[in-house]
């Protein structure tokens, strides 16, 4: 009964959103009416031709004649109007679907990336496409079959009552039974459909990662690994499907046809007794002809049962989605004027258990310099999103000029404070929309940043300049290059708080000098907080502070850090040694060249 319960409030909200177009679904309704009224006409002229003319014997020229005239226009009149309905059923399903799908992108751009953490890729795809692509077919198919069969129903059963209401009888003993049979399905095919949908989006799942992660795969020879992982998945929805189908073959039409051929042989047997006297021949071969009208759109209906469990459970999935807890601002909407940044008292956990950041306390002034380092796990990155305002901290406070940021506006928020990544995304789009990435800039404005980035040269060389696209297989960038176009998107809008989160890790020496270069250049107007893998990138920040397992356990200049001769001495020591190394194996193989 809960499940059921859940189901109407879905089914209730979904139907909410075709009553946004009142206009549209009025005149839908109504076409569907008068042609229900127009094909229901057929049987009960035929009837009227055979007690009048057929069992007289007696054949009228004209009346004949407009019999059968009244018929044929009757049967266009309602093909003309079937299609008609049809036409703004779908057009009202577009509608809905196009409505559906706008807000739950928009929940999903707008969700905190904290939902991002354990929610693959491929299952949000799934309820983007897959999901309101069932919605579709519930205004199409569900919605428009079940007010046309009412509503042809209803008409029959009126007509049906006007010829005999004794026969009327028989019939009507048959829809009791099938709204049974209908509320029987639906209650015992909702976890079928359900456990269908869930693993549908589970295989989108494995297909996006298997395909994002390609290189990966093949590097660890796991390509029989993920194949047996789709294939199983691939073979549990075939036995979801296969389970499905039985209850379809049990509870559908099979039941549905036994019920109306009990009926069918109610009226032969109620003619056999009675003959014609009670029962004209043209009144039994109407109500025959009614029967086979009646529990056609029944049969219809329920096989349209399937399609609503899909529509709900990907409604429930859909409306889940889009009622998740969204990335929360403040509404202070003042600039910010200083890249002046605090952490007081800061501590943080992902799971309200295990604490990855452990009461941190930094200043940073505007136009400063700060160096955040320590090893893999130390909480770094972690850092640098609570400074970004990607998560809420657990205790403490991040400050940006002076004020925090769960009180700042989302403007203010993002145009104070960006990041440039390890492996920054490249649209598969063109320079310009790259580096504006929608934002309003000329292209005086995109050259000087990419000038100024030392990235003007390489773009100068395509042949399409500014319009050449990346990520498309025309143009791939390197991984120096991204970085370099990721700094040129900070410089088109220049915040005051700049955070670099391994930037340099994977570039090489000319590189790295072009973004350090950068970096002095953009330092003249804004903060900047640089995670640094190369200590050799830090040397001049005016604070290096060293992490340990989400503490900080030093902090100081370059110099003094060194002077200590703790941790950060020794991590200097190990990349001086390493960098010894690379430069004997480079000359061991020129000598061996030469």
């Amino acid at each position: 009964m809960k499940e059921q319960a859940v189901n109407n409030a879905v089914l209730k909200r979904l139907l909410s959103y075709a009553l946004t177009d009142k206009p549209n679904l009025v005149a839908a309704i109504g076409l569907l009416l008068i042609a229900s009224l127009a094909d229901v006409s057929g049987p009960w002229l035929i009837q009227h031709f055979i007690d009048n003319n057929i069992t007289r014997d007696e054949f009228p020229a004209i009346e004949v004649a407009v019999l059968a005239a009244a018929y044929l226009a009757l049967m266009i009149l309602a093909g003309v109007f079937k299609y008609a309905q049809a036409l703004r059923f779908n057009r009202l399903a577009i509608d809905v679907v196009q409505k559906v799908r706008k807000q739950l992108f928009a929940s999903v751009m707008n969700q905190p990336l904290s939902a991002f953490d354990y929610t693959p890729s491929g299952k949000l795809i799934s309820r983007l496409t897959n999901d309101t692509e069932s919605i579709k077919e519930f205004y199409v198919s569900v919605i428009a079959t079940f007010l046309k069969n009412i509503i042809l129903i209803l008409v029959m059963l009126a007509v049906m009552t006007m010829i005999s209401w004794r026969l009327t009888l028989v019939v009507l003993a048959l829809l009791p039974i099938v709204v049974g049979v209908m509320v029987v399905y639906q209650r015992k095919s909702a976890g079928a459909y359900r456990r269908m949908r869930d693993l549908l989006s589970d295989i989108n799942a494995s297909m996006s990662e298997s395909i994002q992660g390609m290189s990966l795969v093949q590097l660890m020879r796991q390509e029989e690994g993920f194949k047996a992982q789709f294939s199983g998945l691939t073979d549990q929805h075939l036995k979801a499907q296969i389970g499905v189908t039985k209850l379809n073959s049990m509870l559908l039409r099979p039941l549905i046809d036994l019920l109306s051929g009990i009926a069918l042989l109610t009226l032969v047997a109620l003619f056999g007794f009675s003959g014609t006297e009670l029962i004209g021949v043209g009144v039994l071969y109407a109500f025959l002809s009614y029967l086979g009208r009646v529990t056609e759109p029944l049969i219809e209906m329920t096989q349209q049962l399937s399609l609503l469990q899909q529509a709900l459970v990907a409604s429930e999935r859909i409306f889940a989605l889009i009622d998740a807890r969204q990335q929360r601002y403040g509404e202070d909407l003042s600039p910010i004027a200083s890249g002046q940044m605090a952490c007081r008292n800061l501590s943080f956990s992902y799971d309200g258990k295990q604490k990855v950041l452990s009461d941190i306390n930094m200043t940073l002034p505007h136009q400063g310099f700060l160096a955040l380092v320590g090893h893999t796990g130390s909480g770094k990155s972690t850092l640098a999103s609570l400074m970004m305002g990607f998560y809420p901290s657990s205790e403490g406070v991040v400050e940006l000029d002076g004020r925090p940021l769960e009180s700042l506006s989302q403007p203010v928020l993002r145009q104070g404070i960006a990041m440039v990544q390890q492996d920054p995304h490249v649209l598969s789009d063109t320079v310009r929309e790259n580096v504006s990435l929608g934002r309003a800039v000329g292209d005086p404005v995109i050259w000087q940043a990419l000038e100024t980035v030392g990235l003007a040269g390489q773009v100068r060389q395509y042949a399409e300049g500014l319009d050449t696209l990346l990520g498309s297989g025309e143009v791939n960038l390197s991984a120096g290059q991204r970085q370099l176009l990721a700094l040129a998107r900070v410089l088109v809008e220049q915040p005051k708080l700049l955070i670099l989160d391994e930037a340099t890790a994977n570039i090489d020496s000319g590189t790295e000098q072009k973004i350090q270069h950068a970096l002095a250049v953009l330092r003249k107007n804004m903060s900047l907080v640089v995670i640094a893998h190369r200590l050799s990138t830090i040397m001049d920040a005016d604070e290096i502070v060293v992490l340990h397992q989400g503490e900080i356990i030093e902090r100081g200049t370059h110099g003094s850090l060194l002077s200590e001769r703790k941790q950060y001495w020794q991590m200097y020591q190990l990349q001086q040694a390493g960098d010894h190394l690379h430069q004997l194996e480079d000359v061991s193989t020129e000598a061996v060249e030469n």
